[in-house]
């Protein structure tokens, strides 16, 4: 097995995280606000109320803003594929590749190329043509977040492929199986779904914050108004895709969900979390409650998972050491066929080296018969298969409560609205203005639920992380990781900046109601 530098993984691993969560401040921004904006602009060509062409153009400024930083940060991130994950992109760059080689050519284009049409467009097509592009902006930017999701899904529960022992690559077998991989259709709803959900946090702090300084009044009400029903309507259907998408986990990753609930011993009738302190100090093999403290709902994680009150959930535990009664494979017992798997593979290819082709058929035969724990064959100790416990239980549950927050606030918001007492409401319009940076925490916490939960697989049960990096110096990741840490930060800054510059200067053309 060759060798690998500890820190050169680290700094990897690293770098791609700063990269992905950076990005990913501005890309549910775009998913959910194209979308507001499109309706906004659809009520104004129905009315012909200038109102809402005004109110659009503003949300369409801030917009152009969030899209261009959020550009930049996602060609880097496609980039570190290539520099520090070589050797990832060479074992599935075929399968990999193809979702994101759509997504270029067929959705980033045609969103991309209407987005000018959109942005510079008023007064140039006709409104119509202008609502068009500017509902199909809105539709490939989540055409682009479903081919990306694809390729996520994909990582998460790989199908639709087969490993070949002559190239030593994972080459698809079909495309359809991979486009419709329930882990990712389900992991892509409710993802975009999170996104409306920050979108519509987004219009309602800035409209309240304008409610609480008197401004823009009749432009903040009618942008509340939308907000607020659209985030009801979408946050209702985010709890559900977050159902079928702890479902699939449940199927396909039962070591993250274990992790989410940190469950180490599994049980039928088991339950769901609803708060927690983990013990830190606890570890698999000692008799330590994994909670400090805890409240939790009877036989709720059974339900939720396999939507039977009895069902058995497996633990961290069973996971490891294995369980016969309820027929999961030890993690040692899965290393050891992986190395068996390794070592086939090894013998094949050098029998195929030396023209033995007697040889190199029995042992692809005996290799196919292996391969399904091959990549168990690259980790070192049973423990190896554990993803960070606190980090997954405390990201997963941030997100809930966060999620299960908004939901309440947009009724509280609605409510208020159309009763005509939301301005008198000042405790509401605070809450209205602070929820936004909880959307955004949510956010993050939920790619850190589905990445960090997952380790150490790049790709789920068949390539960990420390076989995906590249062959390069530890100390050149590191230099980039500080510089693409300043280059972001630099960026978030200046989109702050400029966002807070419009914002203050408000909507042109208006007049206060």
């Amino acid at each position: 097995m060759q060798h690998i530098d500890p820190s050169l993984i680290d700094w990897s691993r690293a770098q791609f995280a700063l990269t992905a969560l950076y990005h990913w401040i501005f890309v549910p921004l775009t998913l959910g606000l194209t979308f507001i904006i499109a309706i906004m602009e659809t009520i104004y060509v129905k009315t012909g109320d200038k109102w809402w062409k005004n109110t659009t153009k503003f949300w369409m400024g801030l917009l152009a803003i969030n899209f261009a930083i959020g550009l930049a940060t996602g060609i880097i991130m496609e980039f570190e594929f290539g520099t520090n994950w070589s050797n990832y992109s060479w074992i599935v760059g075929d399968i990999f590749g193809a979702p994101l080689a759509i997504e270029g050519l067929m959705a980033f284009f045609m969103e991309s190329t209407f987005f000018a049409v959109m942005f510079f467009g008023w007064d140039k097509v006709s409104k119509r043509m202008h609502l068009l592009s500017t509902w199909l902006v809105a539709i490939g930017s989540n055409l682009s977040a479903l081919w990306i999701l694809v390729a996520n899904g994909w990582m998460q529960h790989p199908v639709g492929m087969h490993f070949n022992p002559q190239t030593a690559r994972n080459e698809m077998t079909n495309f359809w199986e991979v486009l419709f991989n329930p882990n990712a259709y389900s992991k892509f709803l409710h993802t975009i779904s999170g996104g409306y959900v920050l979108a519509s946090l987004f219009v309602i702090a800035i409209s309240s914050w304008y409610l609480l300084k008197k401004r823009e009044l009749q432009f903040a009400r009618r942008s509340i108004m939308v907000a607020a029903s659209f985030g009801l309507i979408v946050s209702l259907f985010n709890v559900t895709t977050g159902d079928d998408s702890a479902r699939h986990v449940a199927h396909d990753q039962p070591m993250k969900l274990a992790a989410m609930e940190g469950l180490y011993d599994g049980k039928a009738g088991a339950e769901i979390v609803a708060f927690g302190i983990l013990d830190p100090h606890k570890t698999i093999n000692d008799n330590k409650d994994p909670f400090l403290v805890k409240f939790s709902i009877p036989y709720g994680l059974s339900a939720l998972s396999y939507h039977k009150l009895d069902a058995y959930v497996p633990g961290i535990k069973e996971l490891v050491n294995g369980d016969e009664k309820h027929h999961i494979i030890s993690a040692k017992e899965k290393i050891k066929k992986g190395k068996e798997a390794v070592k086939t593979l090894t013998a094949y290819k050098k029998a195929q080296k030396e023209g033995d082709s007697a040889t190199a058929q029995k042992l692809q035969k005996l290799f196919e018969s292996q391969s399904a724990y091959l990549g168990y064959g690259y980790l070192d100790k049973p423990s190896d298969v554990i993803p960070p416990v606190a980090t997954t239980f405390y990201a997963f549950h941030t997100m809930v409560a966060f999620g299960s927050w908004f939901i309440l606030l947009f009724i509280i918001i609605l409510y208020y609205t159309m009763t005509n007492e939301l301005s008198k409401k000042r405790w509401a319009l605070i809450a209205g203005v602070i929820s936004l940076p909880m959307g955004y925490i949510a956010q993050e916490a939920g790619w850190i639920t589905a990445e960090v939960g997952r380790q150490p697989w790049a790709i789920q049960d068949m390539l960990p992380v420390g076989m995906a990096t590249s062959n390069i110096q530890s100390g050149s990741v590191m230099f980039t990781f500080w510089m693409f840490a300043l280059l972001f930060t630099i960026l978030l800054i200046a989109e702050v900046k400029i966002m807070s510059t419009q914002i203050k200067i408000g909507p042109k053309e208006h007049t206060n109601v």
